[in-house]
């Protein structure tokens, strides 16, 4: 009996409609994880194509926990920590493929900046309790690759003097943690969801707000050009306006938030090159990523940042001609490489050169470079229902494919 239950509910559910809001990482795994349990998604972005934003153009860092060490309450690394170890196995699923070639080879190297808002002893013993939690966690095998044994290791002197300026570097961590190619991993997103039939897409297409049909819990998906339909389920998984689509069912967000408009380089060099995958923390600094020796991501956070506000809806978007691109490309780059030497090697030998960003929201206040600031802590992220009305805040890339699954399996 139970079992017949069972079917009919999901035969029920099947018949549903359903919109998903943002076609980035957060919103194309929620609509590939419902297709293929047999649901008619519809994927509303106001991009050409899926995966133009910051789900593309990003660093790609699968986070564990390590960044945080501004939060010594280790709630952010504990929220993050199980995405992160499930990010390899749930986009395999999705996209159909292995992702190892697209991973970092080498674990990434922590550098305390002088004006680091947490200074080096207090970073190592905030990684030390981090690796702790990481080794313990039963799911750590399937991180991109086994950390069930990780240690964090500390830079020598000489180490560390030959890879960065000690004028800026006080100090060094090789952390095991990795990232993977956005571009890379964008590009076989974009495949499954054009193989998907039960997704139709829908781009081009501005979400303007939700409208109530009727008593019966239908949503009116209001949008330009042309209004999306009317649907059983709505998924709000927009970063570029998500709180003003929720406001106009009254919901308000918590309190604190900013939407930025980050820049960052993506390089493609003539050669092999031998150069680590660092982060300079913790603050407003920068970081590079060598992808596979000839695919690199640079990025100099206040060269990069273009835009910045606090209200509901994010600030315009300067408007950028090719001059200014170029300016953008060469203060990261500059920024970047008088910190960190081997960045100079990638600049020099740069076969192919693109600019690329998106919007980025995050609960918090205040700067990056003042330490009591809340935009440190990254744990007020996750799922939030109204009946039929679902918001996420993804929080993270890395996490997102672990929130999707969550979701669809909450209301399937």
């Amino acid at each position: 009996m139970n079992s017949t239950g069972k079917l009919v509910r999901e035969s029920a559910f099947n018949r549903k409609r359903i919109a998903v809001l943002g076609a980035g990482i957060m919103g194309s795994s929620v609509a590939l994880f419902l297709a293929r349990k047999g649901v008619e998604v519809t994927l509303i972005d106001a991009a050409p194509r899926p995966f133009s934003g910051a789900s593309r153009w990003n660093e790609g860092k699968i986070h564990l926990g390590y960044l945080y060490s501004a939060d010594p309450t280790l709630e952010s690394a504990r929220a993050l920590l199980p995405g992160g170890l499930a990010f390899k196995s749930l986009v395999e699923e999705l996209i159909g493929s292995s992702i190892d070639n697209a991973t970092t080879r080498e674990n990434d190297l922590y550098l305390v900046n002088r004006k680091s808002v947490v200074d080096a002893a207090a970073m190592r013993r905030y990684f030390d309790t981090v690796a702790q939690l990481v080794r313990s966690h039963p799911a750590a095998k399937n991180y991109l690759v086994d950390v069930s044994h990780s240690r964090i290791e500390p830079l020598s002197r000489q180490e560390l003097g030959s890879l960065v300026d000690t004028q800026e570097i006080v100090a060094g961590f090789r952390v095991p943690e990795r990232s993977v190619s956005t571009l890379w991993v964008a590009d076989r997103y974009v495949d499954a969801l054009s193989d998907e039939p039960r997704i139709a897409l829908c781009m081009g297409t501005k979400v303007l707000g939700i409208v109530p049909k009727d008593t019966l819990g239908h949503w009116q998906v209001s949008t330009e050009p042309a209004p999306a339909g009317t649907f059983d389920f709505v998924v709000n998984t927009l970063w570029e306006g998500r709180l003003a689509v929720d406001a106009t069912l009254g919901l308000k967000p918590e309190p604190g938030w900013s939407h930025r408009y980050r820049l960052s380089l993506f390089v493609r060099t003539s050669r092999n090159l031998s150069v680590p995958s660092a982060v300079i923390a913790v603050g407003p600094f920068g970081d590079i990523k060598n992808y596979n020796s000839q695919e690199f991501y640079l990025s100099w956070y206040p060269a990069g940042l273009i835009a910045e506000g606090h209200s509901i809806l994010p600030p315009s978007r300067p408007s950028l001609d090719d001059a200014d691109r170029d300016e953008i490309s060469a203060a990261i780059a500059r920024g970047l490489c008088r910190v960190l030497a081997p960045a100079g090697a990638v600049v020099e030998a740069a076969d192919c050169t693109m600019l690329g960003g998106g919007w980025v929201f995050a609960l918090g206040k205040g700067a990056l470079d003042d330490p009591a600031a809340t935009i440190h802590r990254r744990d007020r992220f996750g799922i939030r229902r109204y009946g039929s009305y679902i918001s996420v805040d993804t929080g993270k890339y890395s996490i997102a494919p672990w929130i999707a699954r969550r979701l669809v399996e909450e209301i399937g």
